[in-house]
């Protein structure tokens, strides 16, 4: 199946506006980062739109923008969805299905990246300032958890200590484009709000059935209701993998946080109970009574115990 990607042209960053090709479609577990939401607004019509709807303005030709995003195999490890110039703004554009409270560092070292590129052959040591485009950082987010509409994300809230005068700030803001959120901008942008009912319809199917019939079923209807029809009928198979990946992934994810949750939770239990223990064994209680008056297994007390008597020697 063919696809429309972008590759960064790393000799020449300037023709990286020119580097959108034909290229043949690799599987999805490629080992770069690649979603649905980047199939989408790879294209320059839709991202054009996307732009639009967010600052208001009315451009009308594609080309106005230079995709820059960072997805060479050089930058493996740092690789952000979309990123782009246009209106002398370089703007990195991110999709969440998971909420990330780390997005903030994450925007840092990609935007450092991107500088870098940028002023590669520019003098730095020089008294001549180097100009750079001032950056804008967005968040798209479609996930379960109910969030605000709009969510602002800052570096400053990840600082160990809090100081309102650090040298570094960098602000992210969050869209929730999930459900009946951010309706306006939705209705500005035709992608964006088919890719958000798209993907709201596999979220709900999925909790009544197999994962591959609720993505095959989203698909299906979607087309018939005129909701990226044109894409799907063209990237169906491609956009049905991808679809069930990134399920499985916010799934696992959100398996993840719930699992930690609950080991803190427990542990946070066992710490309270072991106070208490601490407490009457002081006033010369024995096992039995303390598990009668904890309510609590005789077994699970000795342990704890043992554990109080380790932390003491």
């Amino acid at each position: 199946m063919a696809n429309e990607t972008t590759t960064v042209n790393l000799e020449n960053p300037a023709n990286t506006v020119n580097s959108v090709n034909t290229a043949v479609t690799v599987p999805v577990n490629r080992t770069y980062k690649s979603t649905l939401f980047i199939m989408l607004f790879q294209d320059k019509k839709n991202l054009l739109e996307l732009y639009n709807a967010v600052s208001g303005k009315h451009y009308t030709d594609p080309e106005v923008l230079e995709i820059n995003t960072l997805e060479n195999a050089i930058y493996m490890t740092v690789k952000n969805d979309i990123s782009f110039l246009i209106d002398g703004w370089l703007s990195l554009y991110e999709h969440q299905s998971t909420y990330n409270p780390n997005l903030p560092l994450r925007f840092l070292l990609y935007i450092a990246k991107l500088y870098s590129r940028m002023t590669r052959n520019a003098n730095l040591y020089g008294t001549k300032v180097i100009r750079i485009p001032p950056p804008e950082f967005l968040i798209f987010y479609n996930g379960k958890e109910e969030l605000p509409e709009r969510t602002v994300l800052k570096l400053s809230d990840m600082y160990e200590k809090e100081d309102p005068h650090a040298g570094l700030e960098l602000e992210a803001v969050m869209l929730n484009i999930s459900g009946k959120n951010n309706r306006k901008l939705k209705d500005a942008c035709r992608t964006l709000k088919d890719y958000a009912i798209y993907t709201d319809k596999v979220r709900e199917y999925a909790e009544e059935m197999d994962l591959a019939d609720a993505v095959e079923r989203a698909i299906r209807e979607c087309i018939a209701e005129d909701v990226l029809k044109d894409f799907l009928e063209k990237h169906r198979a491609e956009a049905k993998e991808m679809s069930i990946f990134e399920y499985d992934q916010e799934k696992h994810m959100r398996q993840e946080r719930e699992e930690a949750w609950a080991a803190g939770l427990e542990e946070g239990q066992e710490q309270m109970l072991m106070t208490l223990i601490r407490k009457k064994l002081a006033k010369g209680k024995t096992t039995g009574v303390i598990a009668e008056e904890l309510e609590q297994p005789e077994e699970r007390v000795r342990k704890l115990i043992d554990k109080i008597d380790e932390e003491k020697s």
